[in-house]
């Protein structure tokens, strides 16, 4: 869901939660207590921020805004959430957890998740909006990116420093079996920036997915060695 290193275009799903989401399907962890998902008013109010983030951008997400998507008073919002970079960050988080859940469904029901080079490839195609739902998250992302270029407190939390999704792309090309020479670093990186571009091109609708989808084949071809 951010961009890594700082510059980089958002992805619908934080490079954490995309990490996790593997982890866990190759080892279960231990259930934890889970964190309370918010509902009720606040849940209201962080998808209320989502729409206007996704149809207006989220520099037109005030107070007044919000609370009229939401169909409240500013007053509930106030009361809910302490300050409005508060509410933008909850709204963020609990669309993190959202798109969390997703990914580990998703890739728990692959037929093949022991194929490194479907792992590969899967995780990779986690990064694209295939869906309505994954189309709405990307636009909010985007939003969010933008308003962090701006806003260095909401930079903070949107723009964390480590790159879990970069070294998971890695590992699974060491994994799937890397062509001699290959920078298996290097070669992650650029997959996972370049089909991040890709994702806002599916989403201006600048190229069909089936060519993304053999851009994103031709590469992999290109960094992994030939089956025996």
């Amino acid at each position: 869901m951010r961009p890594s290193p700082r510059g980089r275009r958002p992805v619908y799903c934080s490079r954490a939660c995309q990490a996790r989401a593997y982890r866990s399907r190759k080892n279960p962890p231990v259930p934890a207590p889970a964190e309370p998902e918010p509902t009720g008013r606040r849940r209201q109010i962080a998808e209320a921020v989502w729409r206007i983030a996704a149809e207006r951008g989220l520099q037109m997400a005030t107070v007044r805004e919000i609370a009229a998507e939401a169909g409240v008073s500013p007053r509930v919002v106030q009361y809910h959430f302490t300050s409005k970079h508060q509410l933008l960050v909850t709204a963020l988080q609990i669309l993190h957890r959202q798109n969390e859940r997703q990914a580990r469904r998703r890739i728990g029901a692959l037929r093949d998740a022991s194929d490194p080079r479907v792992l590969l490839r899967s995780t990779l195609e986690e990064l694209l909006p295939l869906d309505d739902e994954r189309r709405a998250s990307l636009r909010v992302m985007t939003a969010y990116y933008a308003r962090s270029l701006t806003d260095p407190a909401l930079a903070a939390v949107f723009l964390p420093e480590e790159q879990p999704l970069e070294d998971l792309v890695a590992a699974l090309i060491t994994a799937a079996g890397a062509r001699p020479g290959i920078d298996v670093r290097r070669e992650a990186d650029l997959l996972v920036s370049g089909v991040t571009g890709l994702g806002m091109d599916l989403l201006h609708r600048r190229r069909p997915l089936a060519d993304v989808r053999r851009t994103l084949d031709y590469h992999l071809d290109r960094i992994l060695a030939d089956r025996p």
